[in-house]
């Protein structure tokens, strides 16, 4: 038998990305990828990269995201402030809870990953473009 526990700590700090809140406040809102998209005057891809973590608006946008999510700019980059409110009788079992917090913490391991590799080309090429000394 699982033990169903609330959601609280949904979008703690410590656990989500700005891509996660972002995707959670819009989903709150009750709006698609696309349609947050268009309000924002941004292209779906554009969207989807602000919600995989590959890039971030800018403040112009961020100040629009907030606005239309009805959170703060804040809690949208930090997880501090004004955040949605949880749905009503929301529920996670113990046993996807934590299959939900070892994917954030994957997530993160990636993240971490990808931009440690791109570094590492970097100075791998800056290496390579350099005249070889006899």
């Amino acid at each position: 038998m699982m033990t169903a526990i609330a959601l609280d700590g949904w979008y703690h700090p410590d656990a989500t990305t700005f891509g996660d809140r972002l995707a959670g406040a819009r989903e709150q809102a009750g709006m698609t990828q696309g349609e947050l998209a268009k309000r924002l005057g941004v292209k779906k891809k554009t969207m989807e990269d602000w919600e995989n973590d590959h890039s971030e608006p800018r403040a112009n946008r961020l100040s629009m995201m907030a606005g239309l999510l009805n959170v703060s700019i804040s809690w949208l980059l930090t997880g501090q402030g004004d955040g949605p409110s949880e749905p009503e009788g929301a529920v996670l079992s113990r046993t996807a809870s934590g299959l939900l917090s070892e994917v954030r913490e994957i997530s993160v391991q990636m993240r971490l990953a990808s931009e440690r590799l791109v570094r590492v080309e970097k100075e791998l090429q800056a290496l390579m473009r350099e005249p070889e000394i006899a």
